[in-house]
């Protein structure tokens, strides 16, 4: 019988429910996903009007703050988990999409601040990281049902030993 890979090691689960980054990434990521929202209202708001640069604008740049903020915070929880700051199995490819979301975000940013293109092509580009960042939080999301999932499978393979005197 073929063994289910899981996402987590015994030891590597233990380490991540006993680090603080665990309880941050989860606070994080809702939060993020929020300003995401907010952000892509006033993002969509002024390219369908053009009402609204400035709060857009300023949306895009907290969104990327908050981006730079849990990736930060997402090294230092996998390093204390997998032991790597970056790239460890089980994150491998969501890693690698999470840069491709960073230089978008930070293409932004660069574009913004060095006044490199119109307002309509910085929001192009907020819109193409925007796009991205919803591929890398599906991802994630799909790890946490994976890791939900090797949970429950751990929880009812356990050995029970209720009743026993040993």
């Amino acid at each position: 019988m073929q063994q289910l890979k899981t996402l987590y090691t015994p030891e590597e689960r233990v380490r991540r429910d006993a680090t603080k980054w665990t309880l941050v990434q989860g606070i994080l990521a809702p939060v993020q996903f929020l300003v995401f929202l907010i952000s892509l209202g006033l993002v969509l708001r002024y390219l369908w009007t053009g009402d609204g640069y400035s709060v857009a604008t300023a949306s895009v740049v907290i969104k990327t703050l908050v981006l730079y903020t849990i990736m930060i915070t997402g090294a230092i929880w996998e390093r204390e988990v997998f032991g790597c700051y970056l790239f460890a199995p089980a994150f491998f490819w969501e890693d690698v999409f999470s840069f491709l979301v960073l230089a978008l975000h930070t293409a932004y940013l660069v574009m913004l601040f060095a006044g490199i293109g119109d307002p309509r092509q910085q929001m192009m580009v907020a819109l193409a990281a925007y796009a991205t960042y919803v591929v890398n939080a599906t991802q994630f999301l799909l790890k946490l049902r994976a890791a939900r999932r090797d949970e429950r499978i751990a929880a009812t393979s356990a050995p029970s030993i209720s009743g026993s005197r040993a």
